[in-house]
């Protein structure tokens, strides 16, 4: 059975959190609606700053980049900068097993955002659905960007698109020179192995993306838990990023890494809606003695088994 109460977390008080007996998800309001904890015995999946506890941001105030599990929309280029929504005040509530964090109207997109967090009465699947409504007066081109900061020093698998464009399966951004993307990137933390693309140790610049339509990654986290990401891919519909890709990720030494599905481009006439949707789940798994040597069979079995519903 999933309960709700309050309580104070990382300097914030009021903080929702769902629990079920096994797993736990604190929801905070304060800064941009973020989930603040996802922990599953002792482990917590969640990255937080300790340096940016309580922090809370006023328009024309300086701003910062929040640390946890956030959510964003997109495109990252080339929408209107909208730090209402990434760090301003939400509004929460909570119905029994569900909670929803709500944004108001945001001044510069015209976009208002509503996120609902649904735990299973037992284990630890979490589903989180964010609704994109636009209240402006003109139709609003928009995409869905997840954002969840994880703790470094894991290892990522995401099953490689056959027949992908991508010659190497995934693109690197430059991190120096922003505009730069390496279609023919040869990063030695990267390899293509038995159909799987597998990230298993820093990189030379952090931030990649995949064209993967498998609509699922695994991030192994050393204490020897598999965090799990599931979300729905459309090979036939225009995505709105630099290219068509359905993922990134931003694996900053080994102190973060940032799993980010993206959603298709939406197209929304004045007061439409659209939603998508993200599924999670934290499962045991025993991490190698070397990042480079992990059962990618296994993991690849059991998110199969074990990631469903």
């Amino acid at each position: 059975m999933t309960t709700t109460r309050t309580l104070d977390l990382h300097g914030y008080q009021g903080c929702l959190a769902l629990e079920n007996g096994t797993t736990r998800v604190v929801l905070g309001p304060h800064c941009g609606g973020r989930v603040l904890s996802y922990t599953h015995g002792d482990t917590d999946v969640i990255a937080l700053d300790p340096s940016q506890a309580g922090w809370t941001w006023r328009p024309g105030a300086a701003e910062l980049d929040p640390w946890g599990g956030r959510f964003d929309v997109g495109p990252e280029y080339t929408l209107a900068p909208h730090p209402a929504l990434w760090l301003g005040p939400w509004s929460a509530e909570a119905d029994g097993g569900v909670a929803r964090l709500a944004s108001a109207v945001d001044p510069a997109t015209g976009l208002q955002l509503v996120r609902e967090f649904r735990l299973d009465a037992a284990g630890s699947h979490l589903r989180c659905t964010q609704r994109v409504t636009n209240a402006g007066a003109a139709p609003r081109a928009y995409c869905h960007w997840g954002r969840t900061l994880t703790p470094g020093g894991g290892v990522l698998v995401v099953p490689a698109t056959p027949g992908s464009r991508l010659p190497r399966g995934y693109v690197q951004y430059d991190s120096e020179r922003r505009a730069l993307v390496d279609f023919l990137p040869d990063d030695p933390s990267v390899r293509l192995r038995e159909g799987f693309l597998e990230v298993f140790g820093p990189l030379r610049h952090p931030k990649l993306c995949f064209d993967s339509t498998a609509g699922w990654l695994a991030y192994l986290l050393p204490p020897g838990l598999l965090f799990v990401k599931r979300w729905p891919v459309f090979p036939a519909r225009p995505y709105a990023e630099l290219g068509n890709f359905t993922l990134s990720v931003w694996c900053w030494q080994d102190r973060v890494c940032e799993l980010e599905p993206i959603g298709p481009e939406e197209v929304l006439a004045p007061g439409a809606a659209a939603s998508f949707t993200e599924d999670w789940w934290l499962l045991p798994f025993p991490f190698p003695a070397r990042r480079d040597a992990l059962d990618l069979g296994a993991v690849a079995e059991r998110v199969a088994r074990e990631a469903v519903g």
